[in-house]
């Protein structure tokens, strides 16, 4: 059959990029570093965006039985607990084609894994690539002792992306801070306080600080992140912080009782410092190419990370779908189609999270346009990503 597409990264990017590849009719082999090809950590939202190309890859059951669907995302003062706005969600279905869906991000990769099973990709774990070489033939990965010979390359190995360092796009490409740490946790449905067990999302604004929180896993627990501006944290340098040690770090001024309950309600926040690098207009070189986090980490304030790597995924498929382009040209034309869209998201991502985070007059303005602009207007303000 020929030298298989390869994937480096079995994260949701790299799996739905093999599952776009498959149909496409291209034999697809993933690579996983990691001993296991699972996922760890905690909540993840898939938008309209992205829930489209899942479905369209025949994946809507599979979804559906592991994802929530909230009903409505409430934009809160964490001081008093006071609805800003609240925006429906439930007729996302109707409007974009699919709903917004919440995961345990380990529950979408599985679903993802299998799919990609079911259709004939081959996956390995603890096969790390240590480096490539390419010519007009093909592509030559170091994996341990063996050569692993490749038709194109694919590097979804996320934002400390080997792949990226490799080609060596631009200069000073490094990883550096954003000046931002996220903390997550899961809580047990009951420890939550009453009034926050709902089948909604919650984004709680605060100065110099933010917390999200939804249900996962048929409403039986709550993922939460409360994400701080390092310059805000006022509390001793950890990886692991109690909720009280969360609440005392984020220093808020007041708090909403019911805000505190579930950061206390964490027996465990863990650490996450956030990173960026340099945009790319250009995602590859050749026949090696860059999807998801390796091409555009972007900060999580429009919780489009995974959904990004989704659609990278589905232009990817596209690009191969005739099965008469060359290579070089497919790659060409999946980077193209792509490149603008990604780094307009990563744009708009930071200036809402300079937006979720003002205090003072600057807050107390945030908070008026909100209320004036209503939930149906916070929507339709990012339907363009929606659509």
């Amino acid at each position: 059959m020929g030298a298989p597409f390869v994937v480096v990264g079995a994260g949701i990017g790299g799996l739905a990029a093999s599952i776009a590849l498959a149909r496409a009719g291209k034999r697809t082999l993933v690579l996983e570093r990691a001993e296991r090809i699972e996922e760890v950590g905690a909540g993840l939202q898939i938008s309209p965006n992205a829930g489209r190309i899942l479905q369209d890859f025949g994946m809507r059951a599979a979804l559906d039985a592991v994802a929530v669907e909230p009903r409505a995302l409430n934009i809160r003062r964490a001081a008093d607990g006071a609805v800003l706005a609240r925006l429906p969600l439930a007729e996302a279905r109707d409007r974009w084609g699919a709903p917004f869906r919440v995961f345990h991000r380990a529950d979408l990769q599985k679903a993802l894994l299998d799919e990609a099973l079911r259709l004939g990709v081959e996956t390995r774990a603890a096969a790390r690539c240590d480096g490539f070489a390419q010519d007009a033939g093909g592509v030559r990965l170091t994996v341990g002792d063996e050569t692993v010979e490749a038709a194109a390359l694919i590097g979804a190995d996320g934002l400390r992306s080997t792949i990226r360092d490799a080609l060596g796009l631009v200069a000073a490409d490094a990883p550096r801070p954003v000046g931002l740490t996220a903390w997550r946790t899961l809580i047990p449905i009951d420890a939550a306080p009453a009034a926050l067990r709902e089948r909604e999302t919650h984004i709680w604004l605060g100065p110099g600080g933010h917390i999200v929180h939804y249900p996962l896993r048929d409403a039986r627990i709550v993922s939460a992140v409360a994400i701080l501006e390092d310059r805000a944290d006022r509390g001793p340098a950890a990886d692991i912080r109690t909720g009280e040690e969360l609440v005392r770090a984020m220093g808020f001024a007041r708090w909403s009782r019911d805000l505190r309950g579930l950061l206390e309600a964490g027996g465990e926040w863990r650490r996450w410092p956030l990173y960026a690098r340099p945009e790319l207009t250009r995602w590859g070189r050749g026949r090696v190419a860059l999807l998801g986090d390796a091409a555009h980490p972007m900060v999580p304030f429009l919780a489009q990370g995974a959904a990004q790597a989704i659609e990278d995924a589905a232009a990817l498929g596209r690009a191969f779908a005739d099965g008469r382009a060359e290579i070089e040209t497919a790659l060409d034309a999946y980077q193209s189609t792509r490149v603008e869209r990604a780094i307009r998201i990563q744009r708009a991502s930071r200036r809402q999270g300079a937006n979720c985070h003002y205090a003072g007059p600057m807050a107390a303005l945030r908070d008026i346009g909100v209320r004036l602009m209503g939930g149906e207007g916070v929507l339709s303000r990012n339907a363009w990503i929606y659509r």
